[in-house]
C-alpha cells in the first residue's frame, strides 16, 4: 500500500518546483511500471527499452577484437554468422548479453556459428518466467516431415529474412503462416520442425492461459505475451490449433473480454514491425473469425490434405528407417522401393499419424511373437485401420472446397493427383480435386 503522507508531500512539492526561479526535476527509478493514482497526473513515465542491435553487436564485436589480440579464444565467425549471433541476443541487456558471449566463449575456448544455442538457452530464461508464453525445444528437422515440399520451399525462402542481407532488398520480416487441414497430416510437426530450419527460438501461445476471472487481466496477459516474444525477437510464436483459442471471438457471454483480447491480437498482427514470425495452425477453419485471414494478418495460408502416393511412400520411409534399426528385429525384411511402393498404395486415405501408428502396430505384432518382423504385418496393420478420411468424409470435402479458393496447396503440383475415396455405404466414390490453390513456390 503507498504511504499518502509520503504522496502527499510529493503533490505539496510540484507547484514549487514549478515556479522556482531555476526549475527543477525529481526523477524516480523504479525496475517496475507501479504509479499511484495520485501521481498519474504529475508524472510523465520514461521507459527505456531494450538494448538495440547495433548496441548488442557493438558489445559482441568488442568482446571479439578483445580475445582476438589476446589468442585466448579461437575466432571462427565470418559477418553473417557474427549477425546470426548478435540478432540471437536480442531482448537481452547490455550485461546479459555479455555473459551469454562469454559463456559461449568459455565453452569450448572458441566461438562460431554453433553457439547461437547458447545464446539462446539466455533468452529462455525470460520466457521461463512467465506462465502464458511455454518454450519449446524441437529436436525436430523438415527432413522429418514427409512430403508437403511446397510449404518447406516456401519457409526456406524466407529464412534469414531478419537479417541485413534481406534489407538490402527491402524485403520487410515475414508476418507469419497460418497452416490449415485434415487432422494428423503434419501441422503441428511442420510448425515445430520451422525452429531449427531457422534457428530460432519456438515460443508456443497456449491462448487458455490469457484467460483470466480478474477484470482486465485477460487483456494484460495478451500484452504481456505480446511484449515478451517481442523481447527476444526475432522469435517465432506458434499457436496450436487457433481456433479452439479465438473461435468464440464476438460472443457476449464473457462481457466482450475474449473480442478485447482478440482485437489486441489482430492490430498486433497488422501493425508488428518487430520480426516475430507467427505460426498458427487449425482443423476447423471455419471456426475462425473471418478478421483473422484477411491479408496482411498472415503472409499465406496453407492447406495441408491427406498425403498423396508420393508422401505417403516418404512418410513410411521415414518412421521405417527410425524405428528399424536393430538387425534382429529387421531380419530378411528389407524397406525397398517395391515394398514401399505397396504399402503406399493399399493406405490410401490414411494420415501421417495414421501411417505411424501402421508401422508401430507392425512392429507390436513382430514384438508379441518374439520375431523379427515381416512386410504382413504392416499390411495387417493397415487393413484392419479405418481413416480419418472414411469416418470424416463429409468434413474433409467441405475444408477441401474451402481451401480451393483461399488457401495454397502446401503439396506441390507434381506430388499432387486425384484422390479418390470409398465412403462405408454409399455408392458413388468420392472424387474431388485436391484443395488449395494451384501455386508453387
Amino acid at each position: 500500500m503507498p504511504d499518502h503522507q509520503v504522496l502527499r508531500k510529493i503533490r505539496d512539492l510540484v507547484p514549487s518546483l514549478k515556479q522556482s526561479p531555476r526549475p527543477k526535476n525529481v526523477v524516480f527509478l523504479s525496475p517496475t511500471h507501479v504509479l499511484p493514482n495520485d501521481l498519474q497526473k504529475d508524472v510523465t513515465i520514461v521507459e527505456f527499452d531494450l538494448p538495440s542491435f547495433e548496441e548488442i553487436k557493438g558489445v559482441l564485436g568488442e568482446m571479439i577484437a578483445a580475445n582476438r589480440r589476446s589468442g585466448r579464444i579461437a575466432i571462427d565467425l565470418v559477418a553473417d554468422e557474427e549477425e546470426r549471433l548478435a540478432k540471437a541476443a536480442m531482448g537481452l541487456t547490455l550485461q546479459e548479453a555479455e555473459n551469454a558471449f562469454a559463456r559461449a566463449m568459455v565453452r569450448n575456448g572458441r566461438l562460431d556459428a554453433t553457439d547461437v544455442e547458447v545464446i539462446i538457452e539466455e533468452r529462455r530464461q525470460i520466457i521461463r518466467k512467465t506462465e502464458i508464453l511455454e518454450f519449446v525445444k524441437s529436436d525436430l528437422d523438415m527432413s522429418d516431415v514427409g512430403g508437403l515440399e511446397n510449404l518447406k520451399r516456401w519457409l526456406k525462402k524466407r529464412n534469414n529474412s531478419w537479417l541485413e542481407a534481406a534489407q538490402r532488398y527491402g524485403l520487410p520480416a515475414p508476418k507469419g503462416a497460418l497452416i490449415t487441414g485434415v487432422p494428423g497430416c503434419g501441422k503441428s510437426m511442420t510448425a515445430k520442425c520451422i525452429s531449427s530450419m531457422w534457428q530460432l527460438p519456438l515460443l508456443r501461445l497456449d491462448v487458455g492461459k490469457i484467460f483470466s476471472g480478474l477484470v482486465g487481466s485477460s487483456e494484460e496477459n495478451m500484452r504481456t505475451a505480446i511484449k515478451t516474444a517481442e523481447a527476444i525477437a526475432p522469435s517465432i510464436l506458434w499457436i496450436d490449433e487457433v481456433e479452439k483459442g479465438f473461435g468464440g471471438a464476438g460472443s457476449s457471454g464473457d462481457s466482450g473480454t475474449s473480442s478485447r483480447v482478440f482485437g489486441t491480437f489482430l492490430t498486433w498482427m497488422q501493425e508488428k514491425s518487430s520480426p516475430v514470425f507467427v505460426i498458427a495452425t487449425a482443423n476447423n477453419i471455419h471456426a475462425l473469425p473471418a478478421e483473422m485471414m484477411r491479408k496482411g494478418r498472415f503472409d499465406e495460408i496453407f492447406f495441408v490434405d491427406l498425403p498423396t502416393l508420393k508422401e505417403r511412400k516418404d512418410i513410411f520411409r521415414l518412421h521405417m528407417d527410425k524405428r528399424l534399426v536393430n538387425p534382429d528385429v529387421l531380419g530378411l525384411f528389407k524397406v525397398t522401393e517395391e515394398v514401399l511402393e505397396m504399402l503406399a498404395e493399399i493406405s490410401e486415405g490414411f494420415t501421417g499419424a495414421e501411417i505411424e501408428q501402421a508401422v508401430i502396430s507392425g512392429l507390436f505384432e513382430a514384438f508379441a511373437e518374439d520375431r523379427s518382423i515381416r512386410v504382413d504385418d504392416f499390411v495387417r496393420a493397415i487393413r484392419t485401420t479405418v481413416p480419418l478420411s472414411v469416418t470424416q468424409a463429409e468434413q474433409i470435402r467441405g475444408i477441401r472446397e474451402w481451401a480451393n479458393v483461399r488457401a495454397v496447396a502446401a503439396t506441390r503440383q507434381e506430388d499432387r493427383v486425384e484422390y479418390a475415396g470409398k465412403v462405408e455405404g454409399a455408392e458413388d466414390d468420392i472424387r474431388a480435386t485436391r484443395g488449395g490453390r494451384t501455386v508453387d513456390f
